[in-house]
């Protein structure tokens, strides 16, 4: 695992070479560090302990990145991880997992109150991997915040984190959905499928297998940033803004699961416009 986890890290200071950051300066936690005072820098595979955390941390990355064998009862489709937080969370250009332990806990809107780093993975076991949530005493809950916790050691708390998330888009038109099927076809059918049901390359998009319609992936906004920065898998930034909206929006039009849970979301108001629902 240590041998993955290190050829892992090797590809992200290769991806974060595309944005480059500058170490974080200002130790001061009253004010939230500028983003420009940040370097995107994980820590060591060497900085893992050799006792019971180093035991959860390493178990953490496998099931990031091996859902599928250690996720069961708990996952609900074909999904692992790190189909979305690319390199086990560490691509700087897919919502990576660096630093991000240190925001929590933290107020969501879509769930109108303040939420753990452990209820914030259960979103996305429950939503992106279409599944139920693992108990708050579950030793693999507990394994992936210590790997994400390891994974943010060494950035000030509370502060600013310019690579969370994804960097959105500007277009300057209504996404054409046939122009994105053609797109899709050309350039995203080898790996996943040409009915999106994925393949031994890559993971399904649409469909029973895929994330449900309560995803982040599943509004419109957030699938095309992410298409843009990452796909075709080695080829972001390959595609247009207006192209990869046009594809975000013929894979957001195909069917997929329903959440249960979509009612109690947004219980403030402040919905985007772009959620399927």
């Amino acid at each position: 695992m240590l041998t993955l986890l290190t050829a892992a890290l090797s590809l992200c200071a290769n991806c974060s070479a595309q944005q480059p950051r500058v170490t974080a300066t200002g130790p001061d936690r009253e004010d939230r560090t500028s983003a420009r005072d940040l370097l995107y820098a994980p820590p060591s595979p060497d900085t893992i302990p050799g006792d019971r955390r180093g035991e959860q941390i390493r178990l953490g990355y496998e099931i990031v990145v091996r859902t599928q064998d250690y996720g069961r009862p708990y996952v609900g489709n074909g999904l692992a991880c790190t189909n979305c937080h690319l390199d086990g969370g560490l691509n700087p250009n897919a919502a990576p997992f660096v630093g991000v332990a240190n925001l929590y806990p933290e107020f969501r809107a879509r769930a109108g109150r303040v939420v753990t780093l452990a209820d914030r993975i259960n979103e996305c076991v429950e939503r992106s991997l279409n599944g139920k949530p693992l108990p708050p005493d579950s030793s693999k809950l507990r394994a992936i915040v210590a790997y994400i916790t390891w994974l943010s050691e060494g950035l000030p708390e509370r502060s600013a984190i310019p690579w969370r998330g994804l960097a959105p888009l500007e277009r300057t038109r209504v996404p054409d959905k046939a122009n994105g099927q053609r797109l899709f076809a050309s350039k995203c059918a080898f790996c996943h499928g040409a009915d999106g049901a994925g393949t031994m390359s890559a993971p399904p998009v649409w469909g029973p297998k895929s994330f449900n319609i309560g995803s982040e992936m599943a509004r419109l906004s957030v699938l095309a940033s992410y298409v843009k920065a990452n796909m075709p898998r080695a080829w972001g930034w390959s595609l247009s803004d207006n192209e990869a909206y046009d594809v975000a929006a013929f894979v957001s039009a195909q069917p997929r699961p329903d959440f249960s849970g979509k009612s109690a979301d947004w219980p403030q108001g402040g919905k985007p416009d772009d959620v399927p629902y």
